[in-house]
């Protein structure tokens, strides 16, 4: 749900948008391809205008602060989660994004004109900003007019080839710029997982050139020695390769890790068919689920079973059993099962902090009902003046909701997820709001 707006930009876009979708099909093959092209054009000029009205809110916002005494550090703050709301995207690329803009609009004027004109794609004025952002402004803008004056230099150039140019250049400037940045990216080596098709996961390290490329060839090494000796693939040794030395423990169903799965008691006891849910993961089949209960009883592992119970209707969590004696640990693990990652709209990261929506120094509790989890950068966000947070419990037909204000006055909607195991009876509109009333009643 957004502000109402009389702008007559916003009434331009929108009868844009309302001609866009009643365009009738080409009437040849020839058309069809001068259609996509077109409108891969439009989407360049529209990614221009969407720019040049970032920076514009951010200017207007710094004046407005400025003129409310609020300290210079201290302003824009939260801007960029208000952008990724707006773009319905996470609060991460919300920051990156706004980077992009002040990039585009102050430093890159070929860029941006190239970019308005439908010539460059966005993903590849993306690789231009991100390539040149060590580079200082002289030097950014240097690259910008070499690569983008004369748009005809970019025609039949692939983005990795772009990619690779934009580099070239850049060490061409200023080689310390690309050796600092180098040595800098070293501080940001990590080791990330991200669901996978089929009950698989990605795990990904981002590692210093040489220690990447160490660990690729040990582990292949290894595979070639291996292969042959039982009915492995090549990948599939270096992969058990992988575990076994991350872990010391060549059986995976051995490793001593929890895991959180939850599923609906049909589920648990063989008769159900639901998907069942992995924290951190995603949706999984039942009989994967019931597999891995049953491997864990196998190895005698800790297993620990909690009911989660609740509303018919709506499959609102409503109450959860719990060993732990904290009643701040217990309530913790049920947002975590309830909310099942950040509660800000169009957020996937994992849940970091727990929070108050009413803030506990204004007498908001500590309860199910006031609290939710989120992501660092969102938790940071809602923490600046015009933002405000607002929750509806959960109800018989109804489950728990987060409300979240920005300081332009538009509010986004997010809803808890189903639990495993259940599906939304549709209900026409006059028995919705008749369930409402009921709640309220």
């Amino acid at each position: 749900m957004s502000a109402t707006t009389d702008d007559v930009g916003v009434v331009a876009v929108q009868q844009m948008l309302s001609a866009l979708s009643e365009m009738a099909p080409a009437s040849s093959e020839t058309d069809t391809i001068d259609q996509i092209a077109a409108l891969e054009s439009l989407k360049a000029a529209c990614a221009a205008t969407q720019a040049k009205q970032t920076i514009r809110l951010e200017e207007l916002r710094v004046e407005a602060e400025s003129a409310a005494g609020v300290p210079v550090a201290r302003q824009g703050r939260g801007l960029a989660a208000e952008v990724a709301l707006a773009r319905k995207a996470s609060g991460s690329a919300g920051g990156r994004y706004l980077g992009f803009a002040r990039a585009v609009m102050r430093e890159m004027p070929h860029t941006r004109a190239a970019l308005a004109a439908g010539v460059l794609t966005e993903w590849r004025a993306t690789i231009l900003v991100r390539e040149t952002a060590h580079l200082t402004p002289h030097d950014r803008g240097e690259i910008d007019r070499r690569l983008c004056a004369d748009v005809s230099v970019l025609e039949g150039v692939g983005d990795r080839a772009l990619d690779a140019e934009v580099k070239r250049l850049a060490y061409e400037l200023d080689p310390q710029a690309v050796v600092d940045r180098h040595a800098h990216a070293v501080k940001d080596r990590r080791v990330s997982t991200r669901p996978a098709p089929d009950g698989m996961v990605r795990l990904s390290a981002l590692l210093p050139l040489v220690s990447g490329i160490s660990v690729y060839a040990a582990l292949k090494k290894h595979a070639d020695a291996t292969v042959g000796a039982d009915d492995r693939t090549h990948a599939q040794v270096m992969a058990d390769a992988l575990v076994e030395r991350v872990t010391g423990v060549a059986d995976v169903d051995a490793l001593p890790v929890a895991v959180n799965v939850v599923m609906s008691d049909e589920v648990l006891v063989g008769h159900g068919g639901a998907a069942a849910h992995v924290t951190g993961y995603g949706p999984v089949p039942a009989a994967t689920a019931r597999d891995m209960v049953a491997t864990s009883l196998d190895a005698d592992a800790a297993t620990t079973l909690r009911r989660l119970y609740k509303a018919p209707s709506s499959g609102a969590l409503v109450a959860m059993d719990s060993t732990a004696r904290l009643f701040p640990t217990g309530l913790k693990l049920f947002l975590d099962l309830r909310d099942q990652s950040c509660g800000i709209p169009y957020c996937d990261a994992p849940i970091a902090e727990y929070d108050h929506a009413d803030p506990h120094a204004q007498g908001g509790d500590t309860s199910a009902a006031n609290g939710g989890g989120m992501c660092l950068a969102h938790n940071r966000a809602k923490q600046n003046p015009g933002w405000r947070m607002t929750t509806a419990d959960h109800t018989d037909t109804a489950r728990h909701t987060a409300t979240v204000t920005t300081p332009t006055g538009h509010s986004h909607v997010s809803r808890a997820p189903a639990p495993p195991g259940h599906h939304d009876e549709p209900v026409s509109l006059i028995e919705r709001r008749l369930r409402a009333l009921l709640d309220a009643a």
